[in-house]
């Protein structure tokens, strides 16, 4: 399971409030659209999730429990720059996740548990596209198939919750259009609950299940950080379309 609840969540840095008053309910399974303007604290909620920083107030609990203060194996995370290592082969980005995982202080495995990490690792590569390309680097790979490579990634350690910040903003349209496909398909077979930032108002409504808007409803012309962003609208799709009728702003 990977229910999400968020109670009173405050961010605020000096003399500046990011989020207030921020209150969700996330079902597992939920693929989560996080939309609103430039500086609303879209991709700061997503650092708080992931665990990279922790709230000034308020809490947020995964399946009932404290979410750990510190990115971990239930958080898988995507960026928009491609976060490969360049160094690496296909096969060895992919692998790496789970030797830091098995293999703390050496960063490595052998025999048994390194060939059963292997098979993992392809067999994660494979779902992803990327089957043919295991001995590539890189620098060989195109932006899509990096981006693949990135998400083959955060998926070999079998994340409860993936994250994405802009993962799709860098690529053309048509490769884009494969990456959505790859994205709902494998977020339909692992079960897996998402959040994505995005700038672009089709991608959200396109992939998501619920799109969450973020933006300040209270602003001050003479101090501007006084106030920070909640979510303004929470607005559940059907069949990944825009439900029918007005939006209903959250109380």
């Amino acid at each position: 399971m990977s229910n999400v609840t968020v109670r009173d969540l405050w961010m605020e840095y000096p003399n500046q409030v990011v989020l207030e008053r921020v209150n969700l309910e996330i079902p597992s399974g939920e693929f989560c659209a996080l939309v609103g303007p430039s500086g609303c604290g879209k991709t700061t909620f997503l650092r708080l999730l992931l665990g990279e920083e922790r709230p000034t107030r308020g809490r947020i609990l995964l399946d009932g429990e404290p979410l750990v203060a510190e990115p971990g194996p239930d958080r898988g995370v995507v960026f928009q720059r491609y976060s490969v290592f360049p160094h690496l082969t296909v096969l060895e980005n992919v692998i790496l996740g789970r030797e830091f995982q098995q293999s703390r202080f050496l960063g490595r495995l052998f025999g048994a548990r390194r060939r059963a990490a292997l098979e993992e690792a392809r067999g994660v590569l494979e779902a992803v596209g990327l089957g043919n390309h295991l001995g590539k680097y890189p620098a060989e790979l195109s932006g899509g198939m990096q981006q693949r490579l990135a998400i083959a990634q955060a998926l070999i350690l079998k994340p409860k919750i993936l994250l994405l910040d802009e993962p799709f903003g860098a690529l053309d349209p048509g490769t884009k259009a494969q990456m959505y496909e790859l994205l709902l398909r494998l977020w339909s077979e692992e079960k897996m609950t998402v959040f994505m930032v995005t700038h672009d108002l089709k991608e959200g409504f396109t992939l998501a299940t619920r799109v969450l808007a973020f933006d300040k409803v209270r602003v001050d012309p003479t101090d501007p950080g006084a106030y920070g962003a909640r979510i303004t609208y929470d607005l559940p799709l059907t069949l990944k379309k825009a439900a029918m009728g007005a939006l209903a702003p959250v109380g």
